[in-house]
């Protein structure tokens, strides 16, 4: 029986670092990209899953956003943070400090979760052991973990480098390396490399 993740991918994500594209709105504007800059950007790296995230933009303008990438690309769209456009995209990202602001109880926040998005994608950031075994008895669909490395794009408060392998495999979902990962990196037990500034610098 396939999981939620492989229905929506269309295959099994093994570890074999699959391009995730980080659609950030901010960064494309300072790199003076538009949407159509980006899905080019996208199809030309083989691009297996994209998370939009936009802390400029009225949701009105979001919504048109997220409906113009689903009309030009058939993978998932995953939407940072944001639960009340879980409507227009296939799937929800969120950070520890989300899921704490819904119930501190994290399998309570899960279900509350679970009833706002149904069947939908759920990811949920993660960055070091104790996190990681906390997701793995939740019910979720993938994490992010990391920082792998340094980025000038976020603040971070601890840089996992090489660490990040050993702690992906104690991961039952599939991981996602977050902070400082770019297109070509190799990373052992990785599922997918999540990449941000590195694929818009591509171009």
């Amino acid at each position: 029986m396939l999981t939620r993740f492989e229905e929506a991918l269309g295959f099994f994500p093994k570890a074999s670092n699959h391009l995730y594209a980080l659609c950030d709105y901010q960064t494309l504007i300072k790199r003076e990209l538009s949407l159509p800059d980006f899905i080019k950007i996208v199809k030309k790296y083989d691009v297996k899953i994209i998370q939009y995230r936009d802390k400029l933009n009225l949701n009105e303008i979001q919504i048109k956003n997220l409906n113009y990438i689903k009309e030009q690309l058939d993978i998932p769209i995953i939407i940072n943070d944001k639960i009340d456009l879980i409507e227009f995209a296939d799937g929800l990202h969120l950070g520890q400090e989300d899921f704490e602001k819904i119930h501190k109880n994290k399998t309570l926040a899960i279900k509350l979760i679970r009833k706002k998005i149904g069947n939908k994608l759920l990811g949920l950031s993660t960055h070091n052991e104790f996190e990681i075994l906390e997701a793995n008895e939740l019910d979720l669909d993938m994490i992010g973990l990391g920082a792998y490395k340094g980025t000038q794009t976020k603040d971070v408060d601890s840089i996992l480098g090489d660490k990040i392998s050993y702690l992906a495999k104690i991961s039952k979902h599939p991981v996602c390396a977050i902070g400082g990962v770019n297109i070509d990196d190799k990373i052992e037990n990785i599922n997918f490399n999540v990449v941000g500034s590195g694929l818009y610098g591509q171009n």
